[in-house]
């Protein structure tokens, strides 16, 4: 696959599938463009200082504005990919309105903002382009969600936006695809769940590699689809 000279965005790019995402993608030849917010996350990120990647601190992708600004700055644009979210396990009774309310914010709004944006910036050149947004298994599979109703219903929400913007903007050679992921095998999931079997769980750089396909060049067909990257559950 060849990103030679192609910019891309990479939300949540200094997180731990984001950093294997923005490694593959350099690796490849891609100028990465990383909206960072959280600074602590930003100064542990390994790539920083790389050549072709670009850190713009202090973006909140809540806020349509900022997330309109950061797009219109960027050059012209071949590929966005939207990694940044946020996760909440609480049983429906202890599940307050703004618990809620935060999780369809950090995954469906900055989602849907992104796309909006990203789409905008590649009608400029009419060339098409790639989106890959990441999803979750229980935003495929809901009866896996019980005790986790926002963070699945706001998975389920970036699932069909993904499927239906995929379809309104096909014509245009832009592909929207994402992937969803059940628990990853990073750092702090290892320590969240101390006795679960990490050797079935999808790595980073699997889940990172299924990406960059979604988001090549080379995947001239490929769209509307939301791939299942579970591992070996």
């Amino acid at each position: 696959m060849t990103f030679e000279n192609r910019h891309v965005v990479i939300t949540g790019g200094t997180g731990a599938l984001g950093t294997a995402v923005t490694e593959a993608l350099i690796g490849n030849g891609a100028i990465c463009h990383i909206p960072a917010f959280d600074s602590a996350e930003s100064a542990r990120f390994t790539l920083a200082g790389k050549e072709r990647v670009h850190i713009v601190p202090g973006i909140d992708l809540t806020d349509e504005q900022a997330v309109t600004e950061f797009y219109e700055g960027l050059p012209a644009l071949w590929g966005s990919i939207h990694i940044a979210g946020g996760f909440d396990m609480s049983p429906l009774a202890e599940t307050s309105k703004d618990a809620f309310l935060k999780q369809i914010n950090m995954n469906a709004l900055t989602c849907f903002l992104c796309i909006r944006e990203a789409v905008k910036k590649m009608r400029i050149t009419g060339g098409g382009g790639r989106i890959v947004n990441v999803a979750a298994r229980p935003g495929l599979e809901p009866r896996e969600g019980a005790g986790m109703a926002a963070y699945t219903a706001s998975k389920a929400a970036v699932a069909a936006l993904t499927v239906c913007l995929g379809e309104e903007v096909a014509a245009e050679g832009i592909w929207i695809n994402a992937v969803a992921p059940s628990i990853l095998d990073t750092p702090a999931n290892r320590a969240a769940m101390t006795k679960a079997d990490f050797a079935s769980w999808p790595k980073v750089e699997e889940v990172a590699a299924t990406i960059l396909h979604l988001a090549s060049p080379e995947n001239g067909a490929g769209r509307g689809a939301v791939v299942p990257v579970y591992g070996k559950v």
